[in-house]
């Protein structure tokens, strides 16, 4: 089944999509690697604000590369989710819904995505340019000093992503 969403995702909308099905995404997503993620926990820890709300929001898991003149981003490819494990159920708890990146994930984060109806999707390694081309606008919106690896908002259109685990907990990996 080919789906074609807008962020942020409804409860509804996460629990229609089932491993295997594709999905062209439209909308704001933020990117973040896990030196990013590290700091999102400790912001958490010390009970300050996030940078961006969270609620019913998507993490694509890359650090871009810098833009080409007239370009809102470069080269942009995902990279290994796993290395988030340890931070995504917190932030899975307080309202994340879409991840992206590539590889598996671990068995507590995929009960977490059970727990709070989130859906992990992937992107095709490899494909980062092209990936890039379904960014319309991107801009840095916090940990500048981390580089490449900043929280990026960007705004995506039709980017092409495979669900790889669901809601439900089903895992192509499997």
């Amino acid at each position: 089944m080919i789906h074609r969403l807008k962020m942020p995702l409804t409860d509804e909308q996460i629990r229609s999509i089932k491993i295997k099905d594709t999905v062209l995404l439209s909308g704001r997503l933020y990117t973040a690697r896990d030196a990013a993620h590290k700091k999102l926990i400790a912001l958490l820890d010390s009970k300050q604000e996030l940078p961006f709300d969270i609620k019913g929001q998507g993490i694509y898991y890359t650090g871009p590369c810098p833009p080409k003149d007239g370009m809102p981003i470069g080269s942009c490819g995902p990279t290994t989710s796993g290395r988030m494990d340890a931070y995504t159920p917190r932030l899975l708890d307080i309202g994340l819904k879409v991840m992206i990146g590539k590889g598996t994930r671990s068995k507590d984060v995929i009960e977490s995505m059970r727990k709070n109806s989130a859906v992990y999707l992937a992107a095709t390694g490899g494909a980062g340019a092209l990936i890039a081309n379904c960014v319309i606008n991107s801009r840095i919106i916090a940990f500048e000093e981390l580089l490449s690896e900043a929280i990026t908002e960007i705004e995506v259109v039709n980017m092409p992503l495979i669900c790889t685990i669901d809601s439900d907990g089903n895992s192509l990996y499997k």
